[in-house]
């Protein structure tokens, strides 16, 4: 009996019998036990957290990241307007976030990445979003503009370029950048030059779409580090892009019309008219669909990669009346604080605030057009104040009309 106990097989790490443990595996040259096994494997989680630690990846906490409605009351402080793209915003990030927590919970359920696609007008705030929501996050995040990607050996930038940009904000820490967010601005300036698929190579359009499905469904891909085209001989970094979260944002000027045949609303007859009353074609963003991203010029594939489609309303004057002083970068708050650097208290009449906003309606040119114009109007007082040692200025109604008119004088002259 204690001749049989002797020659029994012994666990290689504590040395207990086959006799006094629950479960022994055996291996090549050896055995582990039940109980060595959950040790081993609770060390190597152990390592791997600190090895994350030392890599400079947070930890996220579901319980001290920013909730949806925490998400937008941030965004609410510096962009006026948009609650819905707003909401479908705080709501894709907050799952992103939740996306990465996910753990093995015994079931079959894997939350899927969706990525989003915001379409709106020049100047209502697409970019402004992005930036303003990256303030926010605990994730890396990097903005790219789709006007300069090329398909693969053509002059311009590779697809890859855009995972190069995010590993750069991450400091190249792979693991890191594959948990990110990338923001694509302008994607409407790679949609095809026709609804009917090209019989040409069009490699600044479609073609760059169909290299954008790998990347927005999720793959492995080599990523050059310093560029793809002028450093040919580098090692590529091999990134996953399942856990990145894409965010397309574009203006698709014109897209109204392909909205407004989809609706029917230029038809002629007593029933087009009787269907259509409800219709706001002021704002036809709003009613926007995938079959209209589809007949402007996006491919079937990459639309149905983007299944968050969400749309800003176009700038109405209570908007733009309130983009000039309410938010926190507001424009005029940036020049009052430009003067102060100089010791100059910058004041306006209310009644320059009210000429302004009716020139950018005039211009049609979105929030950028307030821009544009405080500019002009301010240009000569930012010239000659920071010499004159003055302590006050005060912009009124008629010197900001002689600015604007004398700008624009001049520029016809010059034409």
């Amino acid at each position: 009996m204690a001749d049989s106990k002797k020659h029994q097989n012994r666990c290689s790490f504590c040395g207990r019998s086959e006799s006094e443990v629950g479960l022994l595996i055996t291996g090549m040259d050896g055995y582990i036990c039940d109980s060595c096994a959950m040790q081993a494997y609770e060390i190597t989680q152990e390592a791997l957290g600190a090895a994350k630690k030392a890599a400079g990846i947070p930890e996220l906490d579901l319980q001290k990241l920013p909730k949806p409605v925490e998400i937008k009351a941030f965004l609410d402080q510096y962009v006026i307007g948009q609650d819905d793209a707003k909401r479908f915003l705080s709501v894709s990030v907050y799952n992103h976030y939740k996306r990465l927590l996910q753990k093995d919970s015994g079931d079959d359920v894997e939350i899927e990445k969706s990525n989003i696609i915001m379409v709106g007008s020049t100047g209502t705030g697409k970019t402004l979003l992005a930036r303003t929501i990256a303030k926010l996050l605990h994730v890396p995040f990097t903005i790219v503009d789709a006007t300069v990607l090329t398909e693969a050996g053509y002059v311009g930038e590779d697809i890859e370029s855009i995972l190069t940009r995010l590993l750069q904000v991450a400091d190249y820490n792979v693991p890191l950048a594959e948990r990110g967010i990338v923001f694509i601005d302008e994607i409407d300036k790679i949609a095809r030059k026709g609804d009917n698929p090209s019989i040409t190579r069009d490699v600044s359009g479609e073609g760059v779409q169909q290299g954008l499905l790998k990347l927005l469904e999720g793959s492995v891909v080599n990523v050059p580090p310093q560029g793809g085209r002028k450093h040919p001989d580098q090692k590529m970094i091999p990134v996953n892009t399942k856990n990145i979260l894409f965010i397309c944002g574009g203006a698709f000027d014109g897209i109204e019309k392909k909205i407004a045949q989809r609706l029917n609303t230029h038809v002629v007859g007593y029933n087009s008219v009787r269907n259509t009353a409800t219709i706001d074609r002021t704002n036809m963003m709003q009613y926007i669909a995938p079959q209209d991203l589809k007949a402007f010029g996006l491919i079937p594939e990459i639309i149905g990669r983007l299944p968050v489609l969400t749309y800003l309303n176009p700038l109405d004057r209570t908007a733009l009346r309130a983009i000039l002083t309410e938010p926190k970068n507001s424009i005029i708050k940036q020049y009052v604080k430009l003067f102060e650097m100089d010791g100059v208290k910058l004041e306006f009449e209310d009644a320059v605030f009210e000429y302004v906003v009716d020139k950018a309606i005039e211009y049609k040119l979105g929030a950028r057009g307030l821009r544009s114009i405080v500019e002009t109007i301010m240009m000569d007082a930012m010239y000659e104040i920071p010499s004159e040692h003055q302590d006050r200025f005060v912009v009124t109604l008629d010197y900001a009309k002689r600015q604007l008119e004398k700008a624009n004088v001049a520029r016809l002259q010059n034409a």
